[in-house]
């Protein structure tokens, strides 16, 4: 099948964003961020302070010291911009090994490929084809230990590999990469006798993403800073009987970004009009200055920075915080049903949609199953999309009180 470049396909949604009146938060290796298992993407991508799982990794992995299973091995596969292209996916590894009741390790990667692009030196249709596959990557590696019967904590660390450069001619065609690590935390309480039902109450955290910025040219203006963001999270299970569970969850996210600035202030000293006078700064020349210092900002005080730099003031730093809540319905510990609703400002990205999911386990063996429903007039490049996850669970069990 032939192939629309990348290129053509990041004009298309900078295009459509901008005749939406929409101004992003725009990172490098936003692939960090897509929700890879289908039990999260039911749950409108959540993952911080449900229960853990195999994919605790990309959530909060601090979450695997309260496995009960001793060891989790689980694949995922989602397919992305299924409109525009057949062969474009995220893909993902993960592992996990609980090495006592109190601590446990992870291990994880995750795999976004563009599929193949052909590329012609020139528009003769007749011209031999060359095929390049972008790609991008991230290793990780995390350790989590309970600090107590019903908090635990963990730190991760992360390699990530972005080959998104065509070859051509002189130019330099190598990846860029970068490191990142995560700090997390997770509190699950013991489960409580209510009136008609037990209960248990969960909550979590995790920083993501802190790193240094990544660059193809190894210079400031053309690096772009890591998806580094903060997860908060609460839920609550109702454990109606001993067959019947029923979880509900609340999670916010901030990017740990600086917001894009906005137009420049222009100068004109003797107030004629005429930008052109030594001293004058044309609005084309204060642009450059705003996009230029911008960029000089490096990763640790962009994180300040990205609490109270919005150009709109706190009303549009409010903006910035994306929200979801979401349900799980648990029959036997082998059948799930979920849903879920995910909302970001229009003026932030537009993502706004409706998730739901199922779930299905026998003996070891567990499959997921999502799919996204769009509530937003901005097209979602998950849409009409069914995700899929696979996880495997084996060892001994650890009872959960």
């Amino acid at each position: 099948m032939r192939k629309i470049s990348l290129l053509l396909i990041c004009l298309l949604v900078i295009s459509f964003a901008k005749a939406q009146n929409i101004e992003p938060i725009t990172t490098g290796v936003p692939f960090l961020l897509v929700a890879a298992d289908a039990r999260a993407a039911g749950l409108a991508d959540q993952g911080v302070a449900t229960s853990s799982d195999a994919f605790s990794q990309q959530w909060n992995p601090a979450k695997y010291a309260f496995a009960e299973d001793a060891q989790g091995l689980s694949i995922s596969y989602t397919p992305y911009l299924t409109d525009l292209a057949n062969d474009i996916s995220l893909g993902q590894l993960t592992y996990y090994n609980k090495i006592n009741e109190k601590s446990a390790f992870g291990a994880s990667f995750r795999y976004f490929g563009f599929g193949g692009i052909e590329l012609r030196e020139t528009g003769d249709p007749n011209e031999a084809t060359r095929e390049v596959s972008p790609n991008e990557f991230a290793l990780d590696g995390s350790y989590s230990l309970k600090l107590s019967e019903t908090f635990s904590m963990a730190v991760a660390g992360r390699f990530i590999s972005s080959n998104l450069k065509i070859p051509s001619g002189e130019v330099d065609a190598s990846a860029a990469s970068s490191f990142a690590v995560d700090v997390a935390g997770f509190y699950q309480s013991e489960e409580i006798a209510y009136s008609d039902f037990n209960g248990r109450w969960r909550a979590g955290f995790n920083i993501q993403n802190l790193g240094p910025k990544i660059s193809y040219d190894n210079d400031d203006l053309s690096s772009n800073f890591l998806p580094a963001n903060l997860r908060l999270g609460g839920g609550f299970d109702f454990i109606l009987d001993d067959y019947n569970k029923v979880s509900v969850s609340a999670e916010f996210t901030k990017l740990l970004v600086p917001t894009p600035p906005g137009p420049g202030t222009p100068y004109d000293a003797d107030g004629d009009g005429d930008f052109t006078d030594p001293g004058d700064i044309s609005q084309a020349e204060a642009n450059a200055i705003s996009y230029n210092k911008y960029k000089d900002t490096g990763w640790v005080e962009g994180i300040f920075k990205s609490f109270g730099d919005a150009p709109g003031g706190f009303s549009e730093e409010i903006k910035e915080i994306t929200y979801s809540a979401a349900a799980e319905y648990m029959y036997q510990d082998s059948f799930a049903m979920r849903v879920g609703y995910f909302h970001e400002s229009p003026e932030k990205g537009a993502r706004q949609f409706f998730s739901l999911g199922a779930g299905f386990k026998y003996s070891m063996i567990k499959v997921d199953v999502s799919y996204l429903f769009s509530a937003s007039k901005v097209k979602n490049p998950l849409e009409n999309t069914l995700r899929f996850s696979l996880t495997f669970n084996f060892g001994d069990k650890y009872e959960v009180y």
